[in-house]
């Protein structure tokens, strides 16, 4: 297994993952992004994001995409966005690998927090992250606003 950047060429996988994560968070309609946009996002001259990816027998595996944050409390951070193992190779270790990565790249980058988010249900990743020296906050909630919350607040709430 290697650990290396992902380019552009590799999106297409990327998107294959990403999609799988969805699946497997019970929501599959939700990914609307294409492969051109993961191109334009992530390679451009001002990316929106990063990616490491895992290769076993040149075959990518796992993902693990993030992007910088800043926090006014603690300057520049890492979110990790998705972490994600093909299911058929899950508890190999490329997970590990993947996660291990991005706290390398926090600590080259010198940001004072990694953060990302994890389903209450998801508990084997709770006890990896747990396992890591991580802390699980249950009093922080996520809050959201979806394309059609926007164009709702945006056309009602603004008038």
């Amino acid at each position: 297994m290697i650990v290396r950047k992902g380019t552009p060429e590799d999106m297409q996988a990327v998107l294959d993952l990403i999609q799988e994560l969805a699946e497997f968070e019970k929501e599959p309609e939700a990914v609307v992004i294409t492969v051109d946009d993961l191109i334009r996002d992530g390679f451009g001259s001002h990316p929106l994001f990063h990616v490491f990816v895992a290769e076993v027998d040149q075959t990518i595996v796992g993902i693990a995409l993030y992007y910088y944050r800043y926090s006014t409390w603690k300057g520049k951070t890492i979110h990790l966005e998705d972490l994600v193992v093909k299911q058929s190779v899950r508890g190999t270790g490329i997970g590990y690998a993947l996660y291990s990565e991005i706290i390398k790249q926090g600590k080259i980058d010198k940001v004072r927090r990694i953060e990302w988010a994890v389903l209450d249900w998801n508990t084997p990743a709770i006890e990896f992250y747990k396992n890591s020296g991580a802390k699980v906050y249950d009093e922080w909630k996520i809050a959201q606003m979806d394309e059609e919350s926007i164009h709702y607040f945006v056309e009602n709430k603004l008038k």
